[in-house]
């Protein structure tokens, strides 16, 4: 057949084929994905699952003037080479390329830009309701493609009660596949699964609300009496669409995500009633990369995500076998963190290790194999993570709410609500700490210090180290109260860790940071990632003679105040050094302390993350772009010592 993908620049492109064309469309727009992704790495699953549904609702509707929206968006890459992204697919996810989710400063056909699960369906009804708000008779449709996995975050179901008693006209593509990253949870969950594994369910329904009508002896006559209740009663029991009903929606599935014709057919339907309505649609993670399709669920896990370089000729690469000179690669913080907390679980049976929707993503599948009952997956719902979180705690558990930086944001009422106002026993172990790399801004870890800074009654606190994530770790476990612990993304330092079975394994006490290098003229303190960038500096102002003093704070609430004092006494220039927004931040924490205390603080240079937010690329590239490398701090200090300037400077 004569290729059709590329003459498809813009989505209208497509309004001129047949559906014969149009499947053909969905399945070359896959083949590219599977050639693109598999060479430079990036989110792969999913997309590969909405080929057929992207190119059916671009068939449809006019976009940008029908608002398409894609919740998360790493499922979106399908929409992106339709509507004139082709050519640079190869760039996604690549410092200064495609961004990895949708985004509004990139195309006019990106209507929103998300990477946190279960906003779109919030979204439309704002949009649509605007629309009608302006009057405008004419408004585009919008439609809003949600996943199962990110229908357990609760957000969408406020949205869809909110939209179902204003009667909002829109359409809900419900792309159930059964995974969101791990394996979806949860009775919403198991719902799904009956429905998608028996789609006649409602052919069912109907057979027995006929023949009980048929019963003789009267019985048939006066159940028909009965009408309209016991519809609702049988409906109750069979039908797959009763919940959405409840709500006024209209529902129709359960449609072959992958027949375009199909979904053409249930899409204008649903285009054309004017009212709420979902079309629950039913797909497969991986579709077309049988080693995701076949793999069942483990598959599905494995290849949500490629790795550069794992698919050649469109099937999976084999990996180069590691030289036998080669020295062992430091592990994963995740992988530390993750055996760790089997070994705190077994050290002491109250401890607990919850996680939203992100079990291998955390560590915590390490958890989940090794202790089960110890561990829990809530979904992708982040508040019901602090909530329950809580309620353990009140029944003098220890829980380990293990969910990343950036995702913890969406729980911060909770933390400071239920947790911190109640000084609960809850460790929050925030992963992805820091700029995380080619995900980009919707997942950089580097506002956790600043919101969770000026809340009372918790422990803010950050590993230089893995040796020292484990015995920050059990710190926050022995702690009465809220603790916090934040740690970057992947591999570690190579630093020995205290014991196999975690007999080596201390408690530090609260509140106290560590010299870890004497010198003259200029103190750096580190905070977390930033004390290994403090030594780089470190190292560096030492080849032109400046002998830099070097401590690992340790904690950033409560501060080392002695320690302060002592090194800003001590030196002319006293410098923080975090990965993390300087506003509100630690450095602004220890701007406050010394002259709260009302020390004297000669000069203070405070190093981090700017006021801004920062692209997508490997963390190298960005590292050097906001300037949080040794060379650049050793630049900055040579600079303020030579200007003998004592005056607060920013990063």
């Amino acid at each position: 057949m004569t290729p059709l993908l590329p003459r498809i620049d813009r989505p209208q492109d497509l309004h001129g084929l047949d559906e014969d064309q149009l499947q053909q469309v969905a399945q070359e727009v896959r083949e590219h994905i599977i050639d693109t992704v598999g060479e430079i790495g990036g989110h792969f699953g999913a997309n590969l699952g909405t080929c057929e549904i992207a190119v059916a609702l671009h068939s449809l509707l006019d976009s940008p003037r029908d608002k398409i929206l894609w919740d998360v968006g790493h499922q979106a890459y399908p929409h992106k080479v339709l509507t004139g992204r082709r050519d640079q697919l190869p760039t996604i996810r690549q410092y200064e390329g495609l961004a990895p989710f949708c985004a509004i400063h990139e195309s006019e056909h990106d209507v929103m830009g998300a990477g946190h699960a279960s906003t779109s369906i919030g979204y439309a009804v704002g949009l649509k309701e605007g629309m009608r708000l302006k009057g405008d008779v004419d408004a585009g449709k919008v439609v809003a493609v949600i996943g199962d996995g990110a229908m357990t975050g609760g957000v969408a179901f406020e949205a869809i009660s909110q939209a179902g008693g204003l009667g909002t006209p829109f359409v809900v593509v419900l792309n159930d596949n059964g995974m969101s990253i791990s394996p979806n949870v949860g009775a919403l969950s198991r719902s799904f699964d009956r429905v998608r594994l028996n789609p006649k369910l409602w052919h069912a329904r109907e057979g027995v609300e006929h023949r009980l009508t048929e019963l003789p002896g009267g019985i048939g006559a006066a159940i028909e009496r009965l009408g309209p209740q016991l519809k609702e009663s049988i409906k109750s029991f069979w039908a797959p669409g009763l919940f959405w009903e409840e709500l006024d929606w209209a529902y129709t599935g359960v449609i072959d995500g992958h027949d375009v014709r199909a979904l053409r057919r249930a899409l204008r339907a649903a285009l054309d009633a004017r009212r709420p309505v979902v079309v629950h649609v039913a797909t497969v993670k991986g579709k077309g990369f049988a080693a995701a399709e076949e793999g069942g669920l483990e598959g599905m896990e494995k290849w949500h995500a490629a790795k550069p370089g794992s698919i050649a000729n469109r099937v999976p690469t084999k990996a180069k076998p590691a030289s036998p000179d080669a020295p062992p690669k430091p592990p994963q913080y995740t992988q530390v963190f993750g055996d760790a907390m089997v070994r705190e679980v077994r050290r002491d049976r109250r401890v607990v290790g919850i996680t939203a929707a992100m079990n291998s993503g955390t560590g915590l599948n390490i958890l989940q194999k090794a202790e089960p009952e110890h561990y829990f997956d809530v979904g992708i719902a982040e508040q019901q993570a602090v909530l329950f979180a809580s309620g353990l705690a009140l029944e003098g558990l220890k829980p380990v709410c293990a969910i990343y930086s950036t995702f913890l944001q969406r729980g911060f009422d909770q933390i400071v609500h239920d947790v911190c106002l109640q000084e609960l026993d809850v460790l929050f172990a925030m992963d992805r700490a820091g700029l995380v790399g080619d995900d980009g801004p919707t997942h950089h870890g580097v506002f956790d210090i600043a919101y969770l800074r000026p809340l009372p009654n918790i422990v803010l606190a950050a590993p230089r180290d893995e040796a020292m994530l484990e015995h920050l770790l059990r710190t926050g476990l022995e702690h009465a109260g809220p603790f916090a612990l934040r740690y970057p993304r992947g591999e570690a330092l190579g630093t020995p860790l205290p014991s196999a079975d975690g007999s080596g394994v201390r408690t530090i006490e609260v509140g106290t940071g560590e010299v870890l290098r004497t010198g003259s003229r200029v103190a750096l303190v580190g905070y977390g990632s930033g004390v290994a960038k403090a030594l780089e500096a470190a190292d560096l102002l030492a080849e032109h003679g400046i002998e830099a003093t070097v401590a690992d704070a340790r904690f950033a609430k409560p501060l080392d105040l002695p320690l302060l004092q002592m090194l800003a006494a001590d030196h002319e220039l006293l410098v923080t050094v975090e990965e993390g927004v300087l506003p509100g931040g630690f450095g602004s924490g220890v701007l406050e302390e010394l002259h709260g205390s009302g020390a004297n603080v000669g000069g203070l240079l405070r190093v981090g993350l700017p006021d801004r937010f920062v692209t997508h690329g490997k963390p190298a590239l960005l590292h050097a772009e906001v300037g949080f490398t040794g060379r650049a701090i050793a630049q900055r200090v040579e600079a303020a010592l030579t200007a003998g300037r004592g005056a607060l400077a920013g990063a």
